[in-house]
């Protein structure tokens, strides 16, 4: 080996190191990959020319490691087997559905699919984000508002209320023992709402108890836990299909789909199923144990799906099934909390105006004898 190509490789795997830390893509982004890799492959440009044509339009990281890749095909690896080095950045599932295309000879087509089908998770995902996204909002501005009103606006009335020497209605006394704390206390309050979502999020990243048990809530959430659990499981029954229908062997694909499942409940669960497999086991049995996270209509069909070999199919139906499912929810859900929000901020807001408006009244009528 040459001087040159040493430096050209030691370039190459520093580019590597720093940019697999570095890089992240998002689900629209790697759908956009994926589309136009396919375009160019279909063209009939090779993939070193066509890596080397994304590498133009990219920036930071991203050219970076495409510059890797590029690095890798060129010297005579396979392009799924240098994207597993940034599987932090594709995924599994994406890695090995460009496996398959590369070993059958259709990479085009499965990088068209590949694109389609993250469009489609990415539009699954926004589902479940606007579904959260409102209560959220209406949450924190009748917090905001109830908080300014206590605050600011009844510490001004305060003196003219304790001058009257007159006893203050229960729910006044409330709000000034909460306004007196609110006032007192509010760095340390602050202080605590920052570092407890620090720990929140690093106990999250960092522990695998905390996380499994976070997880384990998200689906048991009243109105909330379906629209996880069909988010999940769409998700789960996406990849499991487009994997068995690409020729991966149904250990190979759960493996995959515990890999990339976001929920730890149901990677644990994918990750026993497929230790069943290995044993002789088929997959609807063991699917049938756990009931509340499959349900019963998912366990039929995966066993009819089994039965007939025509597994693949079925559960890419399953999926459609389950989107449509979340559809409804989000839906569903949309109708019943906007008025229970409603009702909550007018109950908030009300205590307050209450509290207000009680001693005032009070001494009007005082003023008025």
């Amino acid at each position: 080996m040459n001087k040159k190509e040493t430096t050209e490789k030691k370039k190459a795997s520093n580019a590597k190191s720093f940019s697999a830390f570095t890089t992240r893509l998002s689900l629209r982004d790697q759908a956009l990959f994926a589309k136009r890799l396919s375009l160019l492959v279909k063209a009939g440009m090779p993939v070193v020319q066509s890596i080397n044509a994304l590498k133009k339009q990219s920036k930071g990281g991203v050219k970076r490691m495409f510059e890797e890749v590029a690095y890798d095909v060129s010297n005579g690896q396979f392009l799924s087997k240098s994207m597993g080095k940034y599987r932090q950045v594709f995924g599994d599932f994406a890695v090995n559905i460009i496996k398959v295309g590369e070993t059958s000879g259709t990479l085009s087509e499965n990088l068209q699919y590949l694109a389609i089908e993250l469009d489609k998770k990415r539009e699954l995902k926004g589902k479940v984000v606007s579904a959260l996204i409102y209560p959220a909002v209406i949450l924190v501005a009748s917090l905001i508002v109830t908080g300014m009103m206590i605050v600011f606006l009844f510490p001004k009335l305060m003196p003219i209320f304790q001058s009257m020497n007159a006893e203050l209605p229960i729910t006044t006394r409330i709000l000034l023992l909460v306004s007196s704390f609110l006032i007192n206390y509010w760095a340390w309050i602050t202080g605590g709402i920052i570092f407890g979502t620090i720990g929140f999020l690093v106990l999250l990243k960092k522990s695998k108890l905390f996380r499994h048990f976070f997880d384990a809530m998200l689906i048991k959430i009243p109105l909330f836990g379906n629209i996880f659990r069909n988010y999940y499981l769409a998700n789960t029954c996406r990849t499991l299909g487009l994997l068995l229908k690409g020729q991966l062997s149904a250990i190979e694909a759960v493996g995959v789909a515990s890999d990339t499942s976001v929920n730890m409940v149901y990677r644990a669960e994918l990750m026993n199923l497929r230790h069943a497999i290995t044993k002789g086991s088929a997959i609807a049995p063991h699917l049938e144990l756990r009931p509340k996270l499959f349900p019963p209509m998912l366990t039929e069909m995966v066993s009819v799906g089994e039965s007939t070999g025509s597994l693949s199919e079925t559960l890419l139906y399953i999926a459609k099934i389950c989107e449509q499912e979340l559809d409804e929810d989000t839906k569903r859900l949309s109708s019943v909390i906007e008025p229970a929000m409603m009702v909550f901020m007018g109950i908030m807001v009300g205590f307050v105006a209450v509290s207000i408006i009680t001693p005032i009244y009070e001494i009007t009528q005082h003023i008025g004898r």
